[in-house]
């Protein structure tokens, strides 16, 4: 179904746990607009809200994954003319730290470029597939503005010098580099894009919903602080030590069959 105020730009379906939003212009190779950031937050909320949702999944129609921000929207600044002028405020701030802090685990699958916002929207993913010839560039100081989350969150998942040396150049990070440096966990044809993460989104689905929630929430607080610190605000989400789910991961282990998790 269509989530956010123009109702063609982000689409939403929920099949076997897994949430999958799909950024919907390729005529525009998918730029983020207003409504793009609306509809991609309003269906984090809605795979947060419901029980049936293990994962959710992030991808772009077509043969491009997104282009980053709608430039003519930016320019023009009719709707939202904060976004240009404030430093992670407003919509952008919400957009990536919604992905970056859902309850539940998220994946992008990289259909081909990812640029500028685009490659910030895969960074807020926890899981990051990318089709081999797709690639990810941050070139905000070729344009005389800054990647603000993503130059942030570069600098935390890679190497300070090739993080300084990727934004400050703003050339593009090829897939095969990408995977090398850890920033993406599979490359894969693009005849096995979607097999792959399939495979891996129902691998993960198939978990108890209690334990996938304690994890992403340890995962996102302790992130870049120190251990001993990060040891204890690790015990923040919920318990899945006191659930019912546990006591039945327990039978189906010694019954040898597969669990059937309530999330409770």
């Amino acid at each position: 179904m269509p989530v956010g105020e123009d109702h063609d730009v982000v689409r939403y379906r929920v099949e076997n746990g897994i949430a999958r939003l799909r950024i919907d212009r390729p005529e525009r190779a998918n730029a983020i607009s207003y409504d793009v950031m609306l509809g991609i937050i309003r269906g984090i909320e809605l795979a947060a809200e419901d029980p049936a949702v293990a994962l959710v999944q992030l991808t772009g129609a077509g043969a491009v994954f997104s282009s980053g921000r709608d430039m003519k929207e930016g320019s023009a600044g009719a709707r939202a003319p904060e976004f240009s002028r404030t430093l992670m405020k407003g919509m952008y701030r919400n957009l990536f730290e919604v992905l970056l802090e859902s309850p539940k685990p998220t994946m992008a699958i990289v259909n081909g470029p990812a640029v500028a916002a685009g490659t910030e929207l895969v960074l807020a993913c926890d899981i990051r597939i990318l089709v081999d010839d797709a690639y990810l560039q941050l070139p905000e100081a070729r344009r005389g503005v800054a990647a603000n989350f993503g130059t942030i969150v570069l600098s935390q998942i890679a190497p300070r010098a090739l993080a300084a040396e990727w934004t400050f150049t703003g050339r593009r990070i090829p897939a095969e580099e990408a995977l090398r440096w850890g920033l993406v966990n599979r490359v894969v044809t693009r005849d096995q894009l979607e097999v792959v993460a399939a495979e891996l989104a129902e691998s993960i689905a198939a978990n108890a919903p209690l334990s996938l929630r304690r994890m992403k929430e340890s995962m996102t607080k302790s992130w870049g602080i120190p251990l001993s610190v990060a040891l204890r605000i690790g015990t923040l989400g919920p318990n899945p030590y006191l659930s019912e789910d546990r006591e039945e991961g327990a039978r189906a282990f010694f019954e040898r069959r597969e669990p059937n998790w309530s999330g409770r």
